[in-house]
């Protein structure tokens, strides 16, 4: 009896020791959750459109004179030297960018210059033969046909005169468009050649563009053109600049882009500090709408209360790289609820994955098993 009393115990208690092994190996087993990442919504209710901005004037600058460029203008290097003006740079109306060797249009304007004095020479002699004959002919000295003749000479040699006029005003034309000049103040945008280049008539040297004032251009579709109107303000706002800038619609284009079947519209905004750059990226709302903003929000089913803080809110994070991950409470700063999801101002960065499902049974260091 007693060893059956002592079989039944041992086996008794290996019984209960195997349950409470389960038991514990149950309790630490992970709990299945799903997760949601934390994402970027836009909220507002105005549409918004995003327009390129592009200086308000900007121009190709070509030589009119052909031949080798002699120089391109020096101007001082970072390192203190010098070296040739290039994009970046601020350059006056009238700055000479760059010159054509000017030797062949000075000769031409020495010799334009030579056949006038000839041709003045021979109209000065014409005009004192036909003075003489003038008065010949009315003392009936000289005939008719001598009066005639002389008149004809002159007449040719005044010809001559004017033609080497315009050969000599064309030949400073040509001289003076060796020399390439900013029509207006700006920026330079590129420079296409060096010292030493060949240019002929039309060929590209510089592109220089004002930015004093530049255009926020964008596309309008034809449900809302009529919310346009020239004249009207508009607040533009670009994502590098923190400021928003205000300027005027000064263009509406009268058809609508073939391809793309919207209106183009031009906004232009004072930029006397050069804020704006040719290139960006900026936003606007017609009729001066609040422009819809980007707001970091998770599900409403991710936030628990914050059992560390008074009337505070918290979510789950979990971490790790596989199925089995561990969760972290997260103090987070709420927002306002934009339908199941709710902004969160504070506590968690875009691309972290917060628990959704099975948040309230768990708690900080837990491991759980993400399920799809």
């Amino acid at each position: 009896m007693i060893r059956f009393i002592l079989i039944t115990s041992t086996v008794a208690l290996a019984a209960c020791l195997t349950a409470c092994k389960q038991d514990a190996a149950a309790s630490k087993a992970p709990l299945p959750v799903r997760t949601a990442m934390v994402q970027s919504v836009d909220v507002g209710s105005a549409a918004r459109y995003s327009a390129s901005i592009v200086p308000y004037t900007q121009v190709n600058l070509a030589f009119q004179s052909g031949g080798y460029v002699d120089h391109v203008r020096q101007v001082k290097s970072a390192n203190g030297g010098m070296r040739n003006i290039d994009q970046g740079d601020w350059v006056t109306k009238g700055t000479v960018l760059a010159v054509v060797n000017q030797q062949n249009y000075q000769d031409k304007l020495a010799q334009a210059k030579a056949q006038l004095a000839g041709y003045q020479a021979e109209h000065d002699k014409a005009q004192s033969t036909f003075d003489r004959t003038s008065a010949l002919y009315a003392t009936q000295s000289a005939t008719k046909p001598d009066l005639d003749s002389a008149k004809a000479q002159l007449d040719s040699s005044a010809a001559s005169v004017s033609a080497a006029q315009a050969q000599i005003s064309e030949a400073q034309t040509a001289l003076a468009y060796c020399s390439l000049k900013a029509p207006f103040d700006g920026w330079i945008v590129s420079r296409s050649v060096d010292a030493g280049s060949y240019v002929g008539p039309a060929t590209n040297g510089f592109t220089i563009a004002d930015t004093r004032t530049v255009k926020a251009v964008f596309g309008v579709p034809d449900t809302s053109i009529s919310r346009v109107r020239i004249g009207q303000a508009q607040i533009i706002t670009t994502d590098a600049l923190p400021q928003p800038f205000t300027g005027s619609v000064t263009a509406i284009s009268p058809a609508a882009d073939p391809k793309s079947r919207v209106f183009s519209v031009e906004v232009s905004i004072a930029n006397p500090r050069d804020d704006l750059k040719s290139g960006m990226i900026a936003s606007l709302a017609l009729d001066g709408a609040t422009l819809p903003r980007a707001v970091m929000a998770v599900p409403l089913s991710a936030v628990v209360r914050d059992p560390q803080r008074a009337n505070g809110f918290a979510v789950m994070t979990a971490e790790g790289d596989g199925e089995m991950e561990s969760a972290h409470l997260r103090p987070v700063e709420l927002g306002d609820v934009y339908g199941n999801m709710i902004g969160v101002k504070s506590g968690l960065q875009s691309g972290e994955r917060v628990i959704t499902t099975g948040v309230t049974l768990i708690k900080g260091g837990d491991q759980v098993r993400v399920i799809p």
